[in-house]
């Protein structure tokens, strides 16, 4: 009995101090890796947020670019029928979009997915326009009618649109 009584004293002291430094040698790791966490993520941050307010700034920019009234003022020509008008003004809006397509990478995807849906809403209003053209129309009945329509539909996707975007940017400050 007093062998097993000795070897009792030896192992149970010995068995706390292994517990106790596993314990201590956890707590330290963990504190480490989250310490290795919060770097990585600062250091994304670093790479990514000048990324994502360059995207924010784009998709800005591409609903300011498309936004009816824009595309008139922008590409506006007295000199085409309006069925040709009506063409570059589709043709301008998916080409801004084409060109911006990558900034989804960088935005929230309800930001982005409102910016597809300003996209596809405008060219609505374009078509709307163009379809109540007839053939002799001028550009500028059709932008006549743009505006018309732009003026009896009151806030426009691309505006809402504009004010969410920048609403999320501020988020990230």
């Amino acid at each position: 009995m007093d062998v097993v009584l000795q070897i009792a004293l030896i192992i149970f002291p010995a068995g706390a101090v292994l517990l106790t430094t596993i314990f201590f040698l956890r707590k330290e790791t963990n504190k480490e890796v989250r310490i290795a966490q919060i770097e990585l993520k600062k250091q994304r941050q670093e790479y990514f947020l000048p990324n994502r307010v360059e995207a924010y700034q784009r998709a800005l920019l591409l609903m300011e670019r498309i936004h009816p009234g824009s595309l008139v003022m922008r590409l506006h020509n007295a000199g085409l029928p309006a069925k040709a008008l009506q063409a570059e003004f589709l043709k301008a809006i998916r080409e801004e979009y084409d060109h911006n397509v990558a900034q989804q990478l960088f935005i929230s995807p309800l930001a982005w997915q409102m910016v597809k849906d300003s996209k596809e809403e405008t060219i609505k209003i374009i078509n709307i326009a163009g379809n109540q053209m007839q053939a002799t129309s001028t550009g500028i009945d059709l932008s006549s009618k743009i505006f018309e329509i732009v003026a009896e539909i009151g806030q426009l996707p691309t505006e809402i649109t504009v004010e969410y975007l920048k609403k999320e940017l501020q988020e990230l400050f």
